[in-house]
C-alpha cells in the first residue's frame, strides 16, 4: 500500500483530494474500486470516467474538474500510469534472493553483489554478472558474457558466449541471445556453414520478449542500442543493427545486416529484408514487407485491407489482371499521341 501524496512525491507531481488514501494497485476506469487508482488518456473515456469508483485517477490538468474524487495530475497521463504500474509490480511481486544451491557458477566467473540465480541455471567461465541482477531458474550464461546491473533474466534464457548485456536490461522467458546467425556459402554441391564470430551487443534499458531470437554476428557484431523493445516470438538476424528507442511488435523478422533507426515502430508480423537501412523515425504497419532502403520518415504499410472472401477472390483475379490492363492502357496512349 501507498498513500496518494506519497505517490504524488515519489513521481514529483501534484495531487488534489485526500493525500491519506491508501493505493494498493492499478485497475480501469470501469472495474477500479476502494484502494485502486486508475488513469484517463482518452477523452472518449469521459463517460467511465464519471462513474468509475476509483480511489484515485490520473488526470491531464485539462480534464481535472471532470472527476470530483482523488487526483494524480500529470501532464502524461499514460506515462505516469506506467510508472505507477511499475511501481506496484515492483512491490507486489516475490523477491528471489541469493544463490540457490542448485546452481552451477564456475569458480572464473565474477558475480557481484546482491545478485540472485536460481535453481539449474548454469554460469560459464569468466562470466561478469553486476550488481543486484536477478537470474531465474534453467537459464544458461556461457563463457566471458557480460550482464550489466539491475538486469533481469527470465527462466529458460540463454545466453551464448561472448554476448554483453547493458544495465537494467530484461530478458523474458526462453529468450536466446548469441545463437549462430543464418550464414551459408553455396559450393558445387551443397552448403557450406560460415563461423559467426561476432557478438550481440544490447544497450542499456532494452526488454525482449518471450521466445525472441537475436543471432549473433557473422565477423562483426549484432547490435541493439539504448531502449530498444522488443515483443514475442521476433527474430533479428546475424549483423542486424537497431537504433535508440525503437520499439518491434510480436512475429517481426529482420533479417541479416540490415539496419534500423532510431526511434522507429515494427508492426507484428512485418518483415524487413537483409542489407537495407531504414532510417530514424520510421513506423512500418503490421504485416508489411519493407524490401529497399527507407530514406525518409514517415508510415509504410503494404497490406491489403481484410475483405470477405468473395470479394477477395474477385480481387486477387484483378489484381493478375493489372499487368495485361496496363499494357492495354500504354498502347491506347500512343495510338492517341499518333
Amino acid at each position: 500500500m501507498v498513500t496518494l501524496s506519497q505517490l504524488a512525491e515519489k513521481l514529483n507531481l501534484s495531487y488534489q483530494g485526500d493525500g491519506d488514501i491508501q493505493l494498493r494497485k492499478v485497475a480501469t476506469l470501469a472495474s477500479a474500486g476502494a484502494n485502486d487508482i486508475s488513469f484517463l488518456s482518452n477523452r472518449s473515456y469521459l463517460k467511465e470516467l464519471k462513474h468509475s469508483q476509483a480511489a484515485a485517477v490520473i488526470l491531464h490538468p485539462d480534464l481535472s474538474e471532470q472527476f470530483l474524487g482523488n487526483k494524480l495530475i500529470s501532464d502524461e497521463p499514460y506515462v505516469t500510469f506506467a510508472k505507477v504500474a511499475n511501481y506496484f509490480a515492483e512491490q507486489n511481486s516475490p523477491q528471489q534472493t541469493g544463490i540457490h544451491p542448485q546452481a552451477y557458477i564456475d569458480p572464473s566467473a565474477q558475480i557481484a553483489e546482491d545478485v540472485s540465480i536460481g535453481a539449474f541455471s548454469v554460469i560459464g567461465p569468466d562470466v561478469v554478472i553486476g550488481r543486484a541482477s536477478r537470474i531465474a531458474s534453467r537459464v544458461t550464461i556461457e563463457a566471458n558474457a557480460v550482464i550489466g546491473h539491475d538486469c533481469d533474466i527470465r527462466s529458460g534464457v540463454v545466453i551464448e558466449q561472448a554476448c554483453h548485456l547493458g544495465q537494467r536490461v530484461t530478458l523474458h522467458a526462453g529468450v536466446v541471445i548469441g545463437a549462430d546467425g543464418f550464414g551459408l556459402a553455396r559450393s558445387a554441391n551443397k552448403w557450406i556453414k560460415i563461423p559467426q564470430t561476432g557478438r550481440v551487443i544490447i544497450g542499456d534499458d532494452c526488454s525482449i520478449g518471450a521466445n525472441t531470437t537475436i543471432d549473433r554476428g557473422a565477423i562483426e557484431d549484432t547490435v541493439l542500442e539504448d531502449d530498444v523493445h522488443l515483443d514475442n516470438q521476433i527474430q533479428i538476424g546475424h549483423n542486424v543493427h537497431i537504433g535508440a528507442h525503437t520499439v518491434i511488435a510480436g512475429c517481426a523478422a529482420v533479417a541479416g545486416s540490415a539496419k534500423i533507426g532510431r526511434n522507429c515502430l515494427i508492426g507484428g508480423g512485418a518483415g524487413v529484408v537483409g542489407h537495407i537501412t531504414v532510417c530514424d523515425g520510421v513506423t512500418i504497419q503490421a504485416m508489411a514487407l519493407v524490401t529497399k532502403d527507407i530514406k525518409h520518415p514517415g508510415i509504410y504499410g503494404s497490406v491489403a485491407p481484410l475483405q470477405d472472401n468473395k470479394n477477395w477472390r474477385k480481387t486477387a483475379v484483378r489484381i493478375k489482371q493489372l499487368d495485361e490492363l496496363t499494357r492495354r492502357v500504354q498502347k491506347l496512349e500512343r495510338n492517341k499521341d499518333d
